[in-house]
């Protein structure tokens, strides 16, 4: 499985991007720059990882670091599947 490519259609389906949140890249901000990416959207993101890419997120691994860029993101999703 290609992570940076799930995760861009996995972003772009559970926030309804409509083909936006494909074209991410590394240094593309999501938190504040994406108005779907709220609250909301977070925790549809986290059971979206668990769903998809089977990985389990802890409440006290989020931060909002993670979700500072598209890079930290995938770096942060990327450690987690490897663990």
């Amino acid at each position: 499985m290609d992570i940076r490519t799930e995760l861009l259609s996995l972003l772009d389906t559970t926030l309804s991007l409509g083909g936006r949140g494909l074209s991410l890249k590394d240094d593309s901000p999501l938190m504040g720059a994406l108005p779907e990416l709220d609250s909301m959207g977070v925790v549809s993101l986290l059971t979206a990882f668990e769903d998809r890419l089977g990985i389990t997120v802890e409440d006290d691994e989020i931060d909002g670091s993670i979700f500072r860029t598209f890079g930290t993101l995938l770096e942060f999703v990327q450690q987690k599947a490897a663990a």
